[in-house]
This record gives C-alpha cells, sequence and structure tokens, in this order.
C-alpha cells in the first residue's frame, strides 16, 4: 500500500513539474515562432510596397500620367485577396485612391498610426504580435497599414496592409499546434516517466529482498556461530572440573602431572613470572616480541615465538587467529561478520584488541567451535 502511494505522489510530481514547465515555456515558443511569422510577412510586404512604388515612379518618369497609373494599379489590385497581406494607394489627404475593395475608395485611410511608426525604420514584429494578442475581435477595422512607400513625384502613396482577422487565425491554429504538442509530450513524458520509476523501483526493491535475505542468512549464521561458542565453552567448563575431579582421585601419579602444561614462564621487566594457562587470554607478538595477555589485564612477555607457543597449548582451549593472535575460547565474548566473509572476534571488556579471522581461517574456526 505505501509503495502504490508513493508510485502515486511520483506520479503527481512528475505530472505538476511539467505542467509549470510546459506553462512557461509554451508561451514563450507560441510567441517566438508567431514573430519570426509575422517577421518574415513584415518584410515581404514592404519589400513589395517598395518594389510597386518603385515601378508607379519609373512609369511617371516615362510619361505615364497621374490618372492612368491609378486605373492600372486599381485594375491590378482588384484581383488581389484582401484575406492576408494586401497593397493600396492612397494620397497625401489620407484618402484612398485604390484599394483591393473598391468600396474603400475615397474613405480617409484609418489605420494605427502607433503601430506604423514603430515598424519604420525597423522590423518590429513583437509590436504586431503585441496588436493581435491584445486585440479586440468586435473591432471593425480587419486591417492595419505596416508600411508606406511614398512616391517621388506625385502625391500618392503605396501601403502595405496586413489582414488583422487573418493573422488573429494563424495565431490561434499556431497556440492550438502548440497546445496539442506539449499535451502530446505531456502525456508521452509523464507516462515513460512512470513507467521508468516503476520499472526502478522494482528493481531496487529486488536488490533489497536480495540483500535482507542475504543479511538474514549471515545473522543466522552468526547467532548460530556465538551459539556454538557458548556450548564449547560450558563444554570446556565441564572438561575442566572432570578434569580436576580425576586430578584428585589419581594425585601423586606421574602421568597425571606430566599429562598437560599447566602453566608458563614469563618475564616483567626482568622478573621471571609463572602463568597459569586457565588465566591466559590471548597471546599477540609484536615487534618480534611475544606478549601474553591475562584476563586481569596483566601483560608479561616470553622468549617464545608465537609458533612455539601454540604447539605448547591444548588447541581445544587455545586458537590461532592468525599471524599475530592466539585467542582463548573463554575470553571471546562475542564473533560478527566483518568485511567480505571475514569474522571479527571481540574479547572481554578487560581486553580491547579486536582480532580479525580471515576468510580462508574463518571456515577453520568455525570447525574448531564445533570440536
Amino acid at each position: 500500500m505505501k509503495k502504490d502511494r508513493l508510485y502515486f505522489l511520483t506520479f503527481i510530481a512528475i505530472a505538476i513539474v511539467f505542467l509549470v514547465v510546459a506553462s512557461i515555456s509554451v508561451q514563450y515558443f507560441i510567441k517566438a515562432s508567431a514573430n519570426q511569422l509575422i517577421e518574415v510577412q513584415v518584410e515581404s510586404s514592404r519589400r513589395e510596397a517598395k518594389e510597386v512604388a518603385s515601378l508607379l515612379d519609373y512609369q511617371l518618369a516615362k510619361g505615364v500620367s497621374k490618372e492612368d497609373i491609378v486605373k492600372n494599379i486599381q485594375e491590378i489590385i482588384t484581383e488581389s485577396s484582401k484575406d492576408g497581406w494586401f497593397l493600396s494607394v492612397f494620397n497625401w489627404s489620407g484618402k484612398e485612391v485604390a484599394h483591393p475593395d473598391i468600396t474603400k475608395i475615397g474613405q480617409n485611410v484609418n489605420s494605427n498610426q502607433s503601430l506604423l511608426a514603430s515598424l519604420e525604420g525597423k522590423n518590429n514584429s513583437e509590436d504586431l504580435y503585441e496588436i493581435f494578442v491584445n486585440r479586440n475581435v468586435k473591432e471593425k477595422e480587419t486591417s492595419e497599414i505596416i508600411h508606406i512607400a511614398p512616391l517621388k513625384k506625385v502625391d500618392l502613396l503605396v501601403a502595405a496592409h496586413v489582414n488583422m482577422n487573418l493573422i488573429s487565425e494563424q495565431m490561434n491554429t499556431l497556440k492550438s499546434n502548440f497546445y496539442l504538442i506539449f499535451l502530446i509530450m505531456g502525456i508521452l513524458v509523464i507516462g515513460l516517466s512512470f513507467v521508468a520509476v516503476r520499472f526502478i523501483g522494482s528493481r531496487y526493491e529486488k536488490q533489497l529482498e536480495l540483500q535482507n535475505s542475504s543479511l538474514t542468512s549471515e545473522v543466522v549464521n552468526l547467532s548460530k556461530l556465538n551459539t556454538d561458542l557458548l556450548s564449547y565453552k560450558d563444554k570446556i567448563i565441564e572438561e575442566e572440573q572432570t578434569e580436576i575431579e580425576n586430578t584428585n582421585e589419581n594425585e601423586g601419579t606421574e602421568e597425571v602431572l606430566e599429562k598437560e602444561k599447566q602453566r608458563i614462564l614469563t618475564y616483567v621487566r626482568n622478573e621471571l613470572v609463572p602463568i597459569p594457562i586457565k588465566e591466559i587470554a590471548y597471546i599477540y607478538t609484536e615487534n618480534t616480541i611475544t606478549y601474553v595477555v591475562c584476563f586481569s589485564g596483566k601483560r608479561s612477555t616470553t622468549n617464545a615465538s608465537l609458533d612455539d607457543m601454540y604447539t605448547n597449548l591444548n588447541n581445544t582451549l587455545f586458537f590461532r587467529a592468525n599471524r599475530q593472535f592466539i585467542i582463548s575460547i573463554t575470553a571471546i565474548d562475542k564473533i560478527i561478520k566483518y568485511g567480505n566473509s571475514q569474522l571479527k572476534i571481540l574479547l572481554q571488556s578487560k581486553t580491547s584488541e579486536e582480532i580479525i579471522i580471515s576468510k580462508n581461517k574463518a571456515a577453520e574456526f568455525k570447525q574448531w567451535l564445533n570440536m
């Protein structure tokens, strides 16, 4: 249940992040695309107006009258479409003299003068875009003049127009396309992200299950190992008690006295000190010197090597943990896992040393505890 809740919250988080990013980016993309589209069309209309004005100037230079020029240009633009970008001609008094819509002829030009002023001398498509965005659809005027090219010898001006309704429709279509693209992209991104999270989460859960299974197995093995340690300690204590009883019954015989070494001779400075075997917690070597440490924490040295010491000790009571340490079974406090298949031996509180048994030695140690 918690897992499903986590996946659901992840899905919601991805959806929210995408919506926030999309809401910001879609406006930028729409504006950038619209500006680029308008910029190309503005430049094209401006160039067309200049070319027509140059052509009319050429005809005037060749002796064609103003009236014939107006008549000819009217015949040409009458067949042009008013649904997009088109040209018209008006005089200096602001009256239309040639227009694709013949009903406009003789009427005063009505256009956004601020827009025309902002577009003169530069191709500022952002101004035109803002007019399209903020334009009231109920406005009567459907076209705006975006460029004026005056004729040199007569009081006529060629104007480039843009149909506002058509451009607004193109902007709406552009927005719809972008919203559709982002919707499809959002469904794919959110869906694929959710699937990826589920897949990764499933793989991770399987790994955790394997780790937990392995950890459980290791815990069971260590518990068994520590249980074997306690059993072995009890077994040693029982054997010692039995041995003491047998020794008391057979006291005086040379066989019992020589059966097992009961103590070793060590040195504390220049003093020779005998140490009972049963009081030894561990023996270790450091800088070629062999040290004998008792349960009480008392430490002394011996001239014998660690190999010689181990040879003379009862291998049911002592174990050669590594090259540096020999440990007593009764000194072991706890066995824990260390590294990769290694074991760490924690000794009793008065002996703070931590002893590591290697992977190769661990099997021998486990067998020793099961003796």
